[in-house]
C-alpha cells in the first residue's frame, strides 16, 4: 500500500506532523541518504522514512539506515554526500555532542552531494537530560542554520536546506525544538524531484588537498569556509526567509517557534499596528545590514528567542559596532550578571516560552510601566488525587532485574545509570539509579566511582545504548581493571524512542536481521572472563547469577535478556496466555505490592487486585510471594 507521504499529488494539503513534513521535504528535494540515530523529539522523522521505503520500496529511492550512535551516523552521511548522495542525519540535540567531532571537520571538508544535520532541540528537557541550545554548534563549526516555526516550513526550510547544502557544497544545521517537530499543521505539497544522484551526478573525485585535512590544507580550509560564510552572509541580506511587517519606532525580531508566539501576542493584544516585526527563518549568519538598518530606525529593540540569548548577543554586538544607542530589550535586559534565570523584561533562559511570556514582553516594549501577567501554570491538582509519574510498565522485565538487585544489594551499593526506559528505575521502591551522565556513561562513570568507593558499584545500561557507546567504557574498565558490575538490559529493541533496531535485534521490518551482533560474544572479545545471561524474569536464577558475580573480582557483566513487553506483543506476536491473580490476601501480597510496585497492581479498599488490562502475565508477582514465609499467594489464572 503506498504511503501517503508519497503517493499525494502536489498542490494537495495533507495535516502533518513537523517531523513528517521534514519527511516529505527531503523527498522532494530528491533525497538519496538518510542515516541516524533516535531520539526524542527527532525520532518520528526516521521513523517515517523507515515506514515510507518499506512501503513504497520502488518508489523510495533512497538509502536509510539507524546507525548505532550519532557520531556513526553523521560520518556515514558524509561519506555518502562526498559521493555525490544528497543526505540528511537526524538526532536529538545532546547526540550533536556525540557527532560534534567529525561536524567540525566536515565542515571544513565540505560536502558536495549537500548534507543536513536535523538538530531536534528540547527547550523544557521533555524528554533530556539537559536543554542545550544548538544554535550555538552552527557558530562553532561554521554551518548556516535554518530555524523552521510551522509544519509548512519545516517541509520547506527541509527541501531548501538540502538544495542550498548541494549548492554551495557545505552542510547545514536544520534546528527544530519539541514543539516546532510535533507541531502538526496544514502542508501543501510540491512537486517530487528525482533523486539527486541521479538528476544531477556528482561522482567523488580524488583530491586530497580538498578532502583529508591535515595541518597544511587545513589552514587553507579554514579560510575557504570563512568565504563561504560571508557569501552566506551576504545572500541572507535577500533571504526569503526573513519577512518584515509594521511601523512604529519600536521593533522586534524573532526567530525559532518564537515567532508563532510573537504573532499570537500581536494578535491578542492588538499591537500590530504599532510594533515593527522582523522575522528570521535562517538565522545564522545573521543579514547584518538588514539588522543594522532596522537599528538605526528604531529605539528599542525586542528579541524573542528560546534557550541561550545567541541572537540577542549578537545583535547587542552589532548596534555596539554600528555606533548606535538603540536599546536591545531580551533576556539579559537589566540583569545584574550573565547568569540570572531572566531578563527584567521577563524572558527566561530556561524553559519554553508560550504566548503570555512573549504577550508580556511586547507589552513591556511599548509601555516599561506595564506589569506583566504571570506565565500560565499547571492548575493544582485536585486533593487527595494520586500522582502518577512516569513509570516501568506492567511486565516490564527491567522491574524483575531492578527488584532481585535490590534483594541482593539494597542501599549498601553505588547504582550508575544510563539513558533509557530503564532510567525509570529511580523511583522508589526500586531506587536503582544514583547518578547520572549521558549514553553510555554508566560503565565509565561506574568504573571511577568503583576506584574511589568501597561500595559494590553496578552499572546498568541498555542493548541500544551498548552499542550505541557502553562498548568503549567497557574496553576501559577491563583494560585499567576496575571493579565493577555492568548489567546489560537487553529487551531486544530500542524501547525508549519507539522500538527502532539496532545491531543486535532479532529482526526488522525487513525481515530476520541474519548479522545480528551478540553482546555476549562482545563482553567475551573485549576480555570479560565473568559473563553470565539470564531472564530476569526468572527471579532465582537472577539471584543466584548476582549472588556469584557479586564474590568475583574485577568488570562482570550480567546480561538479562528477555524482550520488551511491548515490542513483543505489537511486534514478535505474543499474547498473554496467563493473569495473575490474588489467591489468598495476605502479609506476602502487600510486601509484593509495595516492593515490586508493578502498575498492574491496585488496592481495593484493604484488600490488593490486578487489573487484567494491564497485567502481561510475567508473573513475577507468583515467585516474590511464593519466596515469602509470610501468609498470601498470587497464581496464574488463565486468560479469558
Amino acid at each position: 500500500m503506498p504511503h501517503p507521504l508519497m503517493d499525494t499529488k502536489p498542490g494537495e494539503t495533507r495535516l502533518l506532523l513537523g517531523n513528517e513534513a521534514i519527511v516529505r521535504g527531503a523527498i522532494e528535494a530528491g533525497i538519496d541518504c538518510v542515516t541516524c540515530y533516535p531520539g526524542t523529539p527527532s525520532s518520528e522523522v526516521p521513523d517515517t522514512f523507515y515506514r515510507v521505503k518499506h512501503a513504497a520500496a520502488e518508489n523510495a529511492d533512497y538509502h536509510f539506515e539507524y546507525s548505532p550512535n550519532e557520531k556513526v551516523a553523521l560520518e556515514v552521511g558524509g561519506g555518502a554526500s562526498l559521493a555525490g548522495a544528497m543526505t540528511l542525519v537526524t538526532m536529538k540535540h545532546v547526540g550533536v555532542n556525540v557527532a560534534a567531532d567529525p561536524l567540525c571537520t566536515i565542515a571544513y571538508v565540505g560536502s558536495p552531494g549537500g548534507l543536513v544535520l536535523l538538530s531536534a532541540d528540547d527547550p523544557g528537557c521533555h524528554s533530556s537530560q539537559n536543554e542545550q541550545d544548538n544554535r550555538i554548534y552552527g557558530r562553532l563549526a561554521g554551518l548556516p542554520v535554518f530555524e523552521p516555526a510551522t509544519a509548512q516550513e519545516c517541509k520547506d526550510m527541509a527541501k531548501e536546506a538540502l538544495l542550498f547544502s548541494r549548492r554551495t557544497g557545505r552542510p547545514v544545521l536544520l534546528r527544530t525544538t519539541t514543539r516546532v517537530n510535533h507541531i502538526r499543521g496544514p502542508v501543501v505539497f510540491g512537486d517530487v524531484s528525482e533523486p539527486a544522484r541521479k538528476a544531477d551526478p556528482k561522482p567523488f573525485v580524488k583530491n586530497p588537498s580538498k578532502y583529508v585535512p591535515i595541518p597544511a590544507f587545513a589552514r587553507s580550509m579554514r579560510l575557504d569556509l570563512l568565504d563561504h560564510l560571508a557569501a552566506v552572509s551576504a545572500e541572507a541580506e535577500q533571504s526569503p526567509w526573513m519577512t518584515e511587517r509594521g511601523k512604529g519606532d519600536v521593533a522586534v525580531v524573532a526567530t525559532g517557534i518564537s515567532r508563532a508566539y510573537m504573532n499570537d501576542a500581536l494578535e491578542m493584544t492588538g499591537l500590530g499596528d504599532t510594533i515593527r516585526v522582523l522575522e528570521l527563518g535562517l538565522t545564522y549568519p545573521l543579514p547584518e545590514k538588514r539588522l543594522a538598518s532596522l537599528l538605526g530606525e528604531v529605539k528599542k529593540l525586542l528579541v524573542l528567542e528560546e534557550g541561550e540569548p545567541v541572537l540577542e548577543r549578537e545583535i547587542r554586538e552589532l548596534a555596539k559596532r554600528a555606533g548606535l544607542d538603540t536599546e536591545v530589550l531580551g533576556k539579559m535586559s537589566g540583569v545584574g550578571h550573565d547568569f540570572e534565570h531572566e531578563g527584567g523584561i521577563g524572558l527566561p533562559r530556561y524553559g519554553e516560552y508560550e504566548t503570555r511570556v512573549a504577550a508580556n514582553a511586547l507589552q513591556k516594549l511599548v509601555d516599561p510601566s506595564f506589569t506583566p501577567e504571570a506565565p500560565a501554570t499547571a492548575a493544582e491538582p485536585v486533593e487527595g488525587l494520586p500522582t502518577r509519574p512516569p513509570n516501568l510498565c506492567a511486565g516490564c522485565s527491567h522491574r524483575a532485574l531492578y527488584y532481585a538487585v535490590r534483594q541482593q544489594f539494597g542501599d549498601n551499593a553505588v547504582y550508575s545509570s544510563d539513558i533509557g526506559c530503564y532510567t525509570l528505575g529511580i523511583l522508589p521502591p526500586l531506587s536503582c539509579a544514583d547518578f547520572l551522565f549521558c549514553m553510555g556513561s554508566s560503565i565509565s562513570g561506574g568504573s571511577g566511582m568503583a576506584r574511589f568507593d568501597k561500595r559494590p558499584v553496578l552499572a546498568f545500561i541498555g542493548d541500544s545504548t551498548f552499542f550505541h557507546s557502553g562498548i568503549t567504557g567497557l574496553v576501559n574498565a577491563v583494560f585499567n581493571k576496575h571493579n565493577v558490575l555492568l548489567v546489560v538490559l537487553d529487551n531486544r529493541t530500542t524501547a525508549m524512542t519507539g522500538h527502532q533496531p539496532n545491531p543486535g535485534v532479532d529482526a526488522t521490518l525487513a525481515g530476520e536481521n541474519e548479522v545480528k551482533v551478540d553482546i555476549e560474544a562482545v563482553c567475551r572479545a573485549v576480555g570479560v572472563e565473568h559473563v553470565r545471561k539470564v531472564n530476569p524474569n526468572k527471579l532465582n536464577a537472577s539471584l543466584a547469577a548476582l549472588s556469584e558475580l557479586a564474590e568475583l573480582p574485577g568488570v562482570k557483566v550480567l546480561i538479562a535478556e528477555e524482550p520488551c513487553v511491548l515490542f513483543a506483543r505489537r511486534s514478535m506476536g505474543r499474547k498473554p496466555t496467563v493473569i495473575a491473580d490474588v489467591a489468598e490476601q495476605g502479609p506476602a501480597v502487600d510486601a509484593c505490592l509495595e516492593s515490586l510496585a508493578c502498575p498492574a497492581f491496585y488496592r481495593e479498599d484493604s484488600e490488593v487486585a490486578v487489573d487484567p488490562v494491564q497485567c502481561s502475565g510475567c508473573m513475577v508477582c507468583a515467585q516474590v510471594t511464593k519466596e515469602s514465609e509470610e501468609s498470601g499467594a498470587i497464581k496464574a489464572r488463565k486468560r479469558g
